[in-house]
């Protein structure tokens, strides 16, 4: 049983009986009677109602009130109504995957009437849930949070600032705040190429100087005397705007770029262009060719589905859902459960996109990061600090989850990193790694001396330990050994030299034995 408030509050609420009835008046008492709550209707989930009060919204437990008045709901016939508005991205293809593959298992039918997914009991008929989605933009999606015209953001980029406090001073809550973002899937911004072209990698300073205008002909970059044809995505969509806030830092693109509606148009359109250069998505690649980027010490990245995953490839995309400050529909955070769930990851990955599934790496494909350490081993970092990580990693495995940080030498989770932190805490509670242990080892980049490195390093490898392990309530952790290694600067992934070098060495990783 739910009791409200205290004394003086009850009294000033009960003042509210007396105003005359509208459509969605209700009014809530406490099932002893005690407390009455009136107001105009908001929504109810089937647990919870929210109701408009002059004290503002309120959000009631159904079990601890009774409702009474024209607006209350019939508690039997209650339907789940949730709106999406966001990316394309997400809306055209994954999302309605994703919505059918749970109806499914949950033994619901679905009918798609007009971009509104109807779920129904495929006995009775009821129907369950009503989930409507809108095709705009990143941007427009959280405008229409905003115009509360949508419950949930799918969102190819995370909110800027000016949206951020836009939807704060709304009352929407920080969407800046990790608690109000799921990663559904992962992609990657991967500099493309027509098959063939003569240039097979790029520095990521040669890419900014391509896309802002500074870099115009090829022969700059070892290709053919002739010029280089930009292609870019609309200024609004969602991964382009990610690419001016990650990449360009304020730097504007070349206005000679041919602009695309979406990275399968514009990768299709770089295919068919011998001196064409674009900036698409990973999973849209189509029969254009990605270029690796590479370091001025000599080591490449490339987008693949295991480097998306560590970010060992720097230019992670993550795919997102945004939820306000509101208590969701109990059928919404049952989905949002269940997108972490392996059916969920299978449907993402043959979506096209890359899943958020576990993975490992065995010690011994870790030849060249290995080789290239040891070319780079000198004073700072001398050979017996890789002969200790070869000891302590030697026939472990490294799992795909890794933890990484926020630009500018953030001791804060990137956003990537901050759901790993639960998947990871879930996984022990299930058991999975009964009986084995989980190392975390952290490293840096080479930026300062390298002991205060290997110090910075231990840090950051038992602050996520610890952040696992409090998520983690529900795990027997008696049953699994958590060790803590640093190794610093001893094991670089890119070029420190380079714009995200620092930042991709900074990190994680877990290895298991």
């Amino acid at each position: 049983m739910r009791f409200f408030g205290c004394a003086a509050l009850t009294a000033a609420l009960l003042s509210l009986l007396g105003a005359p009835a509208r459509a969605q008046d209700v009014t809530l008492t406490s099932r002893d009677g005690a407390v009455e709550i009136s107001g105009v209707l908001i929504g109810f989930d089937g647990e919870f109602y929210r109701v408009d009060t002059i004290y503002g919204p309120l959000t009631l437990d159904g079990q601890g009130v009774v409702c009474t008045g024209p607006g209350c709901p019939d508690m039997e016939a209650h339907v789940a109504r949730f709106r999406l508005s966001g990316t394309p991205v997400l809306g055209e293809m994954l999302m309605p995957a994703l919505i059918e593959t749970y109806a499914d298992q949950r033994g619901l039918a679905v009918a798609n009437e007009h971009d509104l997914f109807v779920l129904s009991d495929r006995e009775t008929g009821h129907r369950v849930a009503e989930i409507a989605l809108g095709l705009v933009s990143t941007e427009e999606g959280f405008a229409d949070l905003l115009a509360d015209a949508a419950d949930i953001v799918m969102a190819a980029r995370e909110p800027r600032p000016d949206e951020i406090e836009r939807l704060r001073e709304a009352g929407f809550g920080d969407l800046s705040d990790p608690a109000r973002r799921h990663v559904v899937a992962l992609d990657a911004i991967v500099p493309v190429v027509a098959p063939g072209h003569p240039v097979q990698h790029l520095a990521i300073e040669a890419v900014l100087g391509i896309v802002t205008g500074q870099i115009t002909d090829w022969a700059d970059l070892g290709g053919p005397d002739a010029p280089v044809t930009v292609h870019l995505l609309d200024r609004q969509n969602g991964l382009q705007q990610a690419i001016a806030l990650r990449l360009l830092d304020g730097a504007s693109p070349t206005p000679a770029a041919r602009r695309h509606k979406d990275a399968a148009a514009l990768s299709a359109a770089v295919a068919a262009d011998p001196l064409g250069f674009g900036l698409t998505r990973f999973s849209a690649l189509g029969d254009a060719q990605q270029l690796p980027l590479i370091g001025t010490c000599g080591l490449r990245q490339v987008a693949t589905r295991q480097s998306v995953k560590t970010e060992d490839y720097p230019l992670v995309a993550p795919l997102f859902l945004y939820t306000p400050a509101r208590r969701q529909p109990l059928f919404v955070r049952e989905f949002f459960d269940w997108l972490d769930t392996a059916p969920a990851q299978l449907v993402i990955r043959r979506a096209g996109f890359v899943d958020q599934s576990r993975d490992t790496i065995p010690f011994g494909r870790q030849g060249d990061r290995l080789a290239q350490a040891i070319a780079q081993a000198g004073p700072e970092v001398p050979l017996s600090e890789l002969q200790r990580l070869v000891a302590a990693l030697a026939g472990a495995e490294r799992l795909t989850t890794t933890f990484r940080f926020r630009e500018g030498g953030s001791s804060e989770l990137d956003a990537q990193s901050f759901g790993n932190v639960g998947a990871l805490a879930r996984a022990l509670e299930a058991g999975l790694f009964d009986g084995r242990t989980l190392i975390f080892a952290g490293f840096t980049d080479g930026d300062g001396p390298a002991e205060a490195n290997l110090g910075i390093a231990r840090l950051r490898a038992e602050a996520v330990r610890d952040a696992v392990e409090a998520v983690a309530t529900a795990a027997d952790l008696s049953r699994v050994t958590l060790r803590v290694e640093a190794f610093g600067e001893v094991l670089p992934i890119a070029c420190d030299q380079s714009p995200w070098g620092g930042v991709t060495n900074r990190r994680v990783e877990v290895w298991i034995r």
